[in-house]
């Protein structure tokens, strides 16, 4: 499977010759000013919650790619009313058999209402069961005893993880949650792009390593195979 990183919690996976990119943050990330956004294919957009950080490129995107946006009911009704009808609804709880595999929506702790001030409905994450492995996205929440059901239907091969605090987990309980999720390699994301989340990155990789963990932090615009 491979993975490319876009920034903060963009990124994109292609399975099964099907590209997926999740939360598209990259034009208004400072960080990101290396990636042309018009040479981003997707076939599915998913979108974890509302805030701008996460969906400030999914208009875009979807009208030249004709991706599929797959996120909570409520993201996907405010995508129709900005002209978008290619949308696959889903909530907390509920599974679904996309062409690329199985995606589960699990619990996320945090906030998602739209910049417009419409109601964003629950954030989610997003568990993954496909031909070419399983990894969970956990989107922007905090560390929740909910994590330790997802082991019981999927076994991880990678999970993607927010390490930058303030807004989301930091790095100690995203080593919990691998506890938790019982997976030892993990991709952090939600870190750097703003002040309140600067992480010292030789440190956090350090705290990952003592507890037997593997932390890949890809530079943006990079991929790696999984």
């Amino acid at each position: 499977m491979k993975f490319t990183f876009y920034g903060h919690s963009s990124f994109a996976v292609e399975i099964k010759g099907k590209k997926i990119v999740f939360d598209p943050f990259i034009t208004h990330n400072e960080l990101a000013k290396s990636i042309d956004i018009n040479k981003i294919e997707a076939d599915y957009i998913f979108i974890s919650h509302g805030h701008d950080d996460h969906i400030a490129d999914l208009v875009t995107l979807a009208r030249r790619t004709n991706a599929t946006i797959v996120g909570a009911y409520e993201i996907t009704v405010w995508a129709g009313k900005q002209g978008l009808e290619k949308v696959h609804p889903m909530n907390t709880g509920g599974k679904w058999a996309f062409d690329f595999g199985t995606v589960k929506c699990v619990t996320a702790h945090h906030s998602g209402g739209l910049a417009d001030g419409s109601y964003g409905g629950n954030p989610l994450g997003f568990v993954f069961t496909t031909d070419e492995g399983n990894f969970y996205f956990a989107g922007d929440t905090a560390l929740t005893l909910d994590m330790q059901l997802i082991p019981r239907f999927a076994k991880l091969d990678f999970a993607v993880l927010p390490i930058g605090d303030n807004f989301t987990m930091g790095a100690d309980d995203a080593i919990v949650a691998a506890e938790f999720i019982k997976c030892k390699r993990i991709i952090g994301v939600h870190y750097d792009t703003f002040g309140y989340i600067k992480i010292d990155k030789e440190d956090v990789t350090r705290q990952f390593a003592n507890a037997g963990l593997e932390l890949l932090l890809p530079a943006i615009g990079s991929s790696i195979d999984l």
